[in-house]
């Protein structure tokens, strides 16, 4: 589904959770996802409509409670934009294919990139044992 579709389409696409992070710009809680810790290799897509986004060799424990990433599969599959809610000056990460919410990404994350992107469990779909590194 594009990111056109209406938010019945998605409310019946999406989980709850999902649908408040994903088309409603909403943060799951810290520690609680259910890919902050894994370490399982394998590719992470968009779970509204399966874009590759980032690749498990680029993910690393920030600490944060997220998933972290360094770096994403490829720099047409994620756009950013300034985000000013809460009282924050942030950079939104989005799927560039659908438009949905993903995370933050902050400039305090590990070498080769210096950058962290702070992603939503929600937000993901994990495809075990295949990569995308060609985006």
């Amino acid at each position: 589904m594009s990111g056109s579709g209406s938010d019945e389409q998605w409310r019946d696409k999406l989980s709850p959770e999902q649908f408040y992070v994903c088309r409603q710009k909403g943060t799951e809680r810290a520690f609680t996802g259910k890919y902050w810790d894994t370490k399982t290799p394998g590719t992470y897509r968009c779970a509204c409509c399966g874009e590759a986004l980032f690749d498990s060799a680029t993910k690393y424990d920030s600490g944060s409670g997220w998933p972290s990433f360094y770096a994403p599969v490829s720099e047409e599959g994620v756009a950013t934009e300034t985000d000013s809610s809460h009282g924050m000056l942030r950079t939104e990460v989005t799927c560039r294919q659908c438009g949905s919410h993903l995370g933050h990404v902050f400039p305090d994350g590990p070498r080769p990139t210096g950058l962290r992107y702070c992603i939503n469990s929600a937000s993901l779909d994990l495809e075990e044992g295949a990569t995308d590194e060609a985006g």
